[in-house]
């Protein structure tokens, strides 16, 4: 009898378990059972396991065989146990030793000719082996990178079976094949088809500081919602931008990343780590360091923007938007079901999802876009009478953004039509890019700092009862907040949200804390009520 043990993982959204691959060999009729709550692609790996140990150049061992996947309670899916149970039955069979593969955590896929090929989620289950305390991982070649970001892990990327099995038993590693030039068609079981599309992603691997493709001086005019997009980057705060069509606001949401800091290396991690799970990391870039950005389309169902599918669930637009931007363009064509499901990650920053394969949990911090017309024929405005549609149906079309979703978002501002002569002056460029994102940049700066002692590192995401007790605005600086308060103008969530706001303003602007012109311009991008405080960031210091 032999008996040989190893160690691969499992992940439940984009958290990881340490699974314990044990092999057992018994004399009796040749058979290959897999215990261990398996899904199909698992069950399936029995015939993968066999072709590739014997095209390896191993024996495969003619008696009862059993490989268990401890614990048995955590579900298993994917591919990514073939290598540890390839290995695993290799050291039952004493073809390798058994002593060895104890302490090694082996994720990758097998072909039938040996070859070891990559899965997605590579970095969160490294991840996930270094906190078990485990320091020897052995994954794919072309994931080496990936997993290499993980600190305190020795990473061995192989190519083949053959190589490992050279490897682990101290015999001379052979040459595999070189490639050809041509595209490895092992690499496309990376990414999930049509998941790019399905959610908008696009720019995950583009170059920052400072994207010029995306520039913001290239927008004309604007000047209110140049400021609030401002102000949105500077403290994190969600926006609604509403106008007609042509006015810009798609121009505005694109910028958007590219005013926002470069990602931390701790954010750098958790965002990579989602774009793993979901096969939507960029070729030759393992480590996403800048924020992405997510515009799913209207017609994008609950799941595809929270998360769900079949089995165990997957991460949707939300989660992919992590620490980025989400941008949703014609808001009011979403459903409400799937509007309503953003309420969630919006307060808690993260997305709970209850499966009958298990509750996962995604991280979902991002920065939401909305973007609407003022009604179904997008032409309605107060200072003309260009529109043509019913009244009922211009409240019906506004009606379609519920009152506690708009109350989740700390700017409001209208975006104008673009008149003829802003279009076609000459000379007269808004700030750049790099001009917005250095100020953007100093003002993140200041609230690190004062908010060094604190689990926070924004205005936004500072509870209203910690800005009311130990950070004060100046004296009668809310006096105009708290009337509106009083006359039921404001939510008590919404006073809190402006005195962010107002916070953010003060940190752009050089404040040590907000006076009543910081005040006064975040209600006015909270409301959009013109109260003659001005636009500009530069008019306020």
């Amino acid at each position: 009898m032999g008996f040989a043990r190893t160690c691969s993982v499992a992940l439940v959204g984009v958290e990881g378990v340490v699974v314990e691959v044990q092999a057992d060999l018994e004399p009796g009729v040749a058979a290959f059972t897999l215990v261990g709550l398996p899904d199909k692609s698992l069950t399936e790996s029995r015939d993968r396991v066999r072709a590739a140990v014997v095209n390896s150049g191993a024996e495969w061992p003619q008696k009862k065989l059993t490989v268990g996947l401890s614990p048995a309670s955590v579900p298993k899916a994917g591919s990514g146990f073939d290598l540890a149970v390839a290995c695993a039955v290799m050291g039952a069979s004493e073809r390798i030793d058994p002593r060895v593969l104890a302490d090694i955590v082996m994720i990758g896929e097998l072909g039938l000719d040996g070859r070891v090929r990559p899965v997605r989620g590579i970095l969160p289950a490294v991840l996930a082996a270094a906190d078990a305390g485990y320091e020897q991982v052995v994954v794919p070649e072309c994931a080496a990178a990936e997993a290499s970001l993980v600190p305190g892990v020795s990473v061995l990327g192989v190519r083949s079976l053959r190589q490992l099995i050279a490897v682990l038993t101290d015999e001379p590693v052979p040459d595999e094949e070189p490639d050809d030039g041509r595209p490895d068609p092992l690499m496309a079981g990376l990414r999930m088809p049509g998941v790019g599309a399905a959610t908008g992603m696009h720019g995950v691997g583009a170059a920052h500081p400072h994207d010029h493709g995306h520039d913001l001086a290239d927008v004309v005019g604007q000047l209110s919602a140049r400021t609030a997009v401002e102000v949105a980057a500077a403290g994190g705060h969600h926006l609604f931008l509403e106008g007609p069509p042509g006015a810009g606001k798609t121009m505005l949401a694109e910028r958007l990343p590219a005013i926002l800091p470069t990602l931390s290396r701790q954010e750098s991690l958790e965002v990579t780590a989602v774009h793993s799970v979901a096969g939507l990391l960029p070729a030759g870039k393992p480590l996403v360091d800048v924020p992405p950005y997510c515009a799913p389309h209207h017609s994008a169902t609950m799941q595809a923007l929270v998360g769900g599918g079949q089995g165990i669930a997957r991460p949707g637009a939300v989660s992919l938007a992590h620490r980025g931007v989400l941008f949703l363009d014609e808001t009011p064509e979403f459903s409400g079901q799937a509007l309503d499901a953003l309420r969630q990650p919006l307060e808690a920053g993260h997305v709970v999802i209850a499966r009958s394969a298990g509750v996962v949990r995604f991280p979902a911090k991002f920065l939401m876009v909305l973007a609407a017309n003022p009604c179904p024929c997008g032409r309605f405005s107060q200072r003309d009478d260009l529109c043509e549609c019913p009244s009922a149906a211009i409240r019906r079309y506004q009606a379609r953004l519920s009152g506690p979703l708009l109350d989740r978002v700390d700017l409001r501002v209208e975006v104008d039509r673009v008149t003829r002569s802003e279009l076609t002056e000459r000379g007269a460029r808004g700030e750049s890019t790099a001009v917005v994102a250095d100020r953007v940049r100093a003002a993140r700066e200041r609230a690190a700092a004062r908010l060094a002692d604190t689990p926070w590192r924004t205005n936004s995401e500072v509870p209203g009862r910690e800005l009311r007790s130990r950070w004060f605005a100046a004296p009668g600086a809310m006096d105009e907040a708290e009337r509106g308060l009083e006359r039921g103008a404001l939510t008590a969530r919404g006073l809190d949200r402006v005195l962010r706001v107002a916070w953010t303003i003060a940190d752009l602007v050089g404040h040590d804390r907000p006076d009543a012109l910081d005040v006064g311009l975040a209600l006015q991008l909270r409301t959009g009520v013109p109260r003659g405080v001005p636009m500009a960031i530069g008019a306020l210091s």
